[in-house]
């Protein structure tokens, strides 16, 4: 992985390749590089560094196909030799790819028992000599053909110097979308790299392929059947990808969390009978009440959502509730409920270890929703039902308000499946308007940034911080320390509170900074204990409270507006987004981009 674009029609090709590559550098990224057909021959600049190098080293050309590459590192070293694109040994054929081929290493010792010299470290090298090797009529019956040989995921772009109107476009477990343009065509792993120039897209399932023209494409299976796709809209303005006056992404999207969560509300909630509509579930109250007990699956801080939402579910329906890392679900062969309702969570829709885990489910029977950012990706489709959590395009690595959505979407899952049981109409009431309130009191919590950029900046020499919480507070923990470690490289540790003195109180000392979560609930004295606890043996204290302490409790306070209980979490969260953001800030890390990840995990 990590970034793949391509363009055929009647203008410059290198300029788009390379605005492409520049909308998908949030992806996370090592090297970069552009394949275009120039004279009859493939001309290929690339390089281990950033897009901006890649721009650098590009030459003027008139060719009018390519493609382009952002590669982020998973078989050899970030060096130019290992850059994409890919070449077969007869500069023929230029291959870019996002996935890992599981039987890489068999492929090439076969490729070199063939006479082959490889020339790099990579999986996808192979892929290029493979298809070059393929004796076929068409490039397409050579992409084909060549891998029914493949194991692995793989979202491929091939270019073949010898067919110059044409490319060929495959998929299995990575994204790929077309964009269909007027007289040209696109393809890239994101629509964010398509929606400057065109809105129609075209989403491929795995196991399809596409060959593109200037003109047009068309689609099928790796078995050579033909599949009727036709180009949805994506409503999406291209300006949602600009900093718009923002230092950086996070931040714009930290600011962007109220309409976010407005977006998320607006025509869900119902006064009247005191519940929640979600018309993508496709499920009705009967449905409903059948459901014994319900499951989160999410990766990071989609995880951390579900945590969340297995806690309001628990609370406001009295339904049985979990969540669980969807990378581990689908290696520990689960016993899958009739009764139950999986819910399998992503901002992208096209984490691979969630989409692996919704296909098992499906293989076992499993009712299985989506709750997604995007519209068409490969989850949406899978579950063919869900919630969708109008986040908006989301750039920066660091989740801000796709988690923030996604906790909304299921505070109003868990009124839903309340109202249908036991829940009251006079709690359900009270669980809309604090629903209702939430945009504005995210806006009092960002007010207090300044405030929180001095707290972080006292505490941004730590080199270790311990993350504290309770039942409601303890998936915030999480979510906080989660953010800390991706964006400031400070190593931060998530514990129960009560945990604390089962082992970790040992680390506590004056350089072992502590951020408490402590909502206002029966916990509070508990919480107040713990902080005790921390005090007494010289750790500092960083109190995220909606409750009242006692003075000088704690070394530091950051206070959120008090709502309804239930949906705490919801606004404790935020401050821990701005002690993240301003600790890397102070650190002088790349906020954006935080080094080793990647924004969509598309492979294992």
């Amino acid at each position: 992985m990590c970034g793949i674009v391509g363009y055929l029609g009647g203008r410059q090709a290198t300029p788009v390749l390379v605005e492409g590559l520049h909308r998908l550098e949030y992806r996370g990224y090592d090297s970069a590089g552009v394949a275009v057909l120039d004279g009859g021959e493939i001309v290929v600049t690339k390089t281990a560094g950033r897009v901006q190098d890649l721009r650098d080293l590009l030459v003027d050309s008139p060719a009018t196909v390519g493609v382009a590459h952002t590669r982020w590192a998973t078989h050899g070293v970030a060096s130019d030799r290992n850059a994409h694109p890919h070449l077969d040994a007869g500069l023929r054929i230029a291959v870019v790819h996002n996935g890992i081929i599981e039987n890489a290493e068999q492929l090439r010792a076969r490729l070199q028992a063939d006479g082959v010299e490889l020339v790099s470290e990579t999986d996808t090298e192979a892929l290029a000599h493979l298809i070059a090797q393929q004796r076929a009529d068409s490039l397409e019956d050579a992409v084909r053909a060549a891998l029914r040989g493949v194991e692995g995921t793989y979202g491929l772009v091939v270019l073949d110097r010898d067919r110059p109107d044409e490319l060929v476009v495959a998929r299995n477990g990575s994204p790929v979308v077309l964009g269909v343009g007027d007289g040209e065509m696109f393809v890239a792993s994101d629509v964010s790299a398509l929606v400057h120039h065109t809105q129609r897209v075209v989403f491929l399932d795995d196991g399809e392929l596409a060959t593109l023209t200037a003109t047009g494409y068309r689609t099928s299976t790796l078995d050579a059947r033909s599949t009727s796709k036709v180009p949805t809209t994506v409503a999406v303005a291209a300006d949602a990808y600009e900093l718009g006056g923002h230092e950086d992404f996070m931040r714009k999207e930290m600011a962007e969390q109220p309409e976010a969560i407005a977006r998320a509300l607006r025509g869900r909630l119902d006064e009247r009978f005191a519940t929640a509509h979600l018309g993508g579930l496709a499920l009705d109250p009967m449905a409903l009440r059948a459901i014994r007990r319900v499951k989160f699956l999410g990766c990071g801080s989609a995880y951390y959502a579900g945590q969340m939402g297995a806690v309001l579910v628990e609370e406001l329906a009295r339904v049985p509730a979990d969540a669980e890392p969807a990378s581990e679900f689908r290696y520990r062969n689960p016993v899958v409920d009739p009764d139950a309702l999986y819910v399998a969570v992503s901002q992208s829709g096209e984490t691979l270890d969630t989409l692996a885990a919704v296909q098992e489910l499906r293989r076992k029977g499993g009712r299985v929703i989506g709750a997604v950012n995007v519209v068409g990706s490969a989850i949406a489709r899978e579950c063919g039902s869900g919630v969708f959590l109008h986040a908006g395009p989301e750039v920066s690595v660091a989740s801000t308000k796709a988690l923030t959505n996604m906790t909304v979407s299921f505070a109003m899952l868990a009124l839903l499946l309340g109202r249908v049981r036991d829940l009251s109409a006079a709690a359900g009431g009270r669980i809309v308007a604090g629903l209702r309130g939430l945009p504005g009191q995210v806006e009092r919590v960002l007010a207090d940034d300044a405030d929180i950029a001095r707290i972080a900046k006292r505490y941004a020499h730590a080199r270790h911080m311990f993350f504290l919480g309770r039942v409601r507070g303890w998936p915030v923990a999480r979510e906080g320390a989660q953010k800390l470690k991706e964006i400031s490289y400070v190593h931060a540790e998530a514990y129960q509170s009560a945990e604390l003195k089962h082992g970790p109180l040992a680390l506590i000392d004056p350089d072992m900074p502590s951020v408490v979560v402590v909502p206002a609930d029966d916990l509070v004295a508990k919480n107040i204990a713990t902080i005790e606890q921390v005090k007494a043996r010289g750790g500092p204290v960083i109190a995220i409270t909606n409750a009242d302490l006692p003075d000088g409790l704690a070394d530091e306070v950051i206070r959120v507006p008090r709502g309804e209980p239930e949906l705490d979490p919801i606004l404790l969260t935020i401050p821990l987004q701005l002690l993240a953001y301003h600790t890397a800030a102070a650190l002088g890390r790349d906020v954006d981009r935080p080094r080793n990840l990647a924004k969509s995990v598309t492979v294992e």
